[in-house]
């Protein structure tokens, strides 16, 4: 992924800090969430939740844009639970207790799925609901989005303006926060990206909206981005397989002495230094840049556009848009601009691949260097390995 310039009528958020606040400790949840999107994992594969209580399920519904409070919500969540326990049984034969199969309140389904003693069978049951539950939510919400005349425009706007509210937000609960701001991509670089990379089809260009947050040390970014799960971002739809980090160490983050009992608790927790990182194999990035970055489908709610009760006793009031997130420390972004893995090359690179591609067709081959790599490396004999200009125009 190439580094994103911030465009001149951004706003950037400059903080003097220099360490967190005392009183952001990342607990279980958030260190569930923060491997999730470094290793781009699904929540299908885990087989324990980590709720607290039942004001931590309110506020986790709270970022899928559901109020437990709000009847029409409260019986969306009930619906979603009642169809997860009837495919269940009925697909794979499954038989639920009671307290799962008809609870007086769907939330305690999330407690149970959280639980670290008792009966262990009714807590894997219970991830086993939940899962399904997630599963039909996001369906449904597709089919609402496929249903319903629903300007994308419209629904990116949303998305982008509630983001963009979440900077100050950040800022002001003490993250050393450097910048914060993001950009779409444009219809010339959606067309680019399409023919560049063989498998991109229109349906699966996931960043068109894109958010990039730079820290100040590198040490803040697990911060960050728990703090993003936390209050913005509903971790379970992280896009599995999406996420890339060649940034961040995990394994010798989950090493520090104030996450290092937690660690144990992770699910599926090891210290195998191939889990360390999570690098994205992108022929068109410098072999020098480092980047976390994520896909999210972020909820965005419909009802305020007149279609309140739109299927709301079927498909709810929810839909999602594909947003890109960037998290990197300040030293990093500086780097990322310099030599091999400066935007210009980048793009450089990104645009001799096309150009290359669309004159040969299947006989094409992706040019191991640039002519300004090679002169931004002291190389001026460009035409020296046969991939100069003569090359370019073969």
């Amino acid at each position: 992924m190439s580094a994103a310039v911030p465009p001149a009528d951004t706003a950037t958020l400059v903080s003097s800090l220099s360490a967190l606040p005392a009183a952001f400790r990342l607990d279980l949840a958030d260190l569930e969430a923060v491997r999730l999107v470094l290793r781009g994992d699904s929540v299908i594969d885990w087989n324990r939740a980590a709720f607290a209580d039942l004001r931590a399920v309110d506020h986790y519904l709270r970022l899928h844009r559901l109020d437990w409070q709000d009847p029409e919500d409260r019986r969306r969540v009930e619906y979603v639970h009642i169809q997860a326990i009837s495919y269940l049984e009925e697909h794979l034969g499954l038989r639920f207790p009671t307290e799962l199969k008809e609870p007086s309140d769907v939330r305690q389904v999330f407690l149970a799925a959280s639980q670290t003693g008792g009966f262990r069978r009714r807590q894997v049951l219970a991830c086993v609901v939940l899962k399904l539950m997630h599963t039909i939510a996001h369906l449904e919400a597709a089919e609402l989005r496929f249903q319903t005349a629903l300007s994308e425009a419209d629904l990116l706007d949303q998305a982008e303006r509630r983001i963009r509210d979440c900077a100050e937000r950040m800022r002001a609960d003490g993250l050393p926060l450097v910048s914060f701001y993001g950009n779409r991509k444009s219809r010339n670089s959606i067309i680019t990206k399409l023919l560049a990379k063989k498998e991109a089809t229109a349906a699966t260009v996931f960043d068109k909206l894109r958010f990039r947050v730079v820290v100040e040390e590198r040490e803040h970014i697990v911060p960050a981005i728990a703090w993003l799960t936390r209050n913005l971002l509903p971790f379970n739809y992280v896009i599995p397989g999406e996420s890339h980090n060649n940034l961040v160490d995990l394994v010798g983050e989950l090493q520090r002495p104030e996450w290092r009992r937690l660690a144990g608790q992770l699910h599926g927790f090891t210290e195998d230094p191939d889990q360390a990182y999570n690098p994205e194999e992108n022929p068109f990035s410098g072999k020098s840049y480092r980047v976390v970055n994520f896909i999210v489908d972020f909820p965005v709610r419909i009802d305020h556009l007149g279609l309140q009760r739109y299927g709301s006793s079927m498909l709810g009031r929810v839909v999602f848009v594909l947003v890109e997130f960037q998290v990197l420390d300040a030293a990093t972004a500086e780097s990322n601009e310099t030599g091999d893995a400066s935007h210009a090359l980048y793009k450089e690179r990104q645009r001799a691949i096309v150009a290359s591609r669309l004159r040969k067709g299947g006989r094409y081959k992706r040019k191991r260097v640039t002519r300004a790599e090679r002169e931004a490396n002291g190389d001026h004999d460009a035409n020296s390995n046969g991939e100069g200009p003569a090359a370019d125009e073969e």
